[in-house]
């Protein structure tokens, strides 16, 4: 790995959220190794209220922040991506553009909190629950000795990390 920030692509079908939420959190975990992006195969055009809220109440920036379609980083000219990270389960059984440099990628599903309904505060629940759930990969993610594991062994963990929280693995990845 170089001395350069990488540049982490985070995906989901409308990014008004999840993917949102994670540019933000890498930024302020990878504390300089990381640039965040994010992008949707069918963006919804507006960040969704609740992810600005969790945004906000972290202590996370907001400005710029806009929903936007994958095909910006695929266009020639675009950010190279390090790795492109699926945060829903539609984005990940999508067909995604070729990606400039062979990034690595892991799926990370994370349940919509966009698509609770509810109670303000179920709904609000369900943005804290995704949030963190972004924050413990990426925390994790972040701690990853990059210059010391080879790319399989990386690309093996980057993948466990995606299980965290998950039904599918109540685990640790470390």
């Amino acid at each position: 790995m170089t001395n350069q920030p990488l540049n982490v692509l985070f995906l989901c079908t409308g990014n008004s959220a999840r993917s949102i939420m994670a540019e933000k959190l890498v930024e302020r975990w990878g504390m300089g190794k990381f640039r965040g992006f994010s992008a949707g195969s069918h963006p919804k055009g507006d960040v969704h209220p609740g992810a600005l809220a969790m945004l906000e109440e972290a202590g996370l920036p907001i400005e710029g922040l806009r929903s936007k379609s994958w095909d910006e980083f695929a266009a020639p000219g675009a950010p190279v991506m390090d790795f492109v990270f699926t945060v829903c389960d539609d984005a990940a059984g999508e067909m995604c553009p070729v990606w400039p440099g062979q990034p690595m990628t892991a799926h990370w599903g994370v349940p919509d909190p966009a698509a609770v309904g509810g109670t303000d505060l179920e709904r609000m629940t369900a943005f804290r629950t995704a949030f963190r759930m972004l924050e413990t990969r990426i925390r994790l993610f972040a701690s990853l000795p990059f210059a010391k594991l080879e790319q399989a062994s990386l690309r093996r963990r980057v993948q466990e990390i995606g299980r965290i929280g998950s039904n599918a693995d109540e685990g640790s990845a470390a």
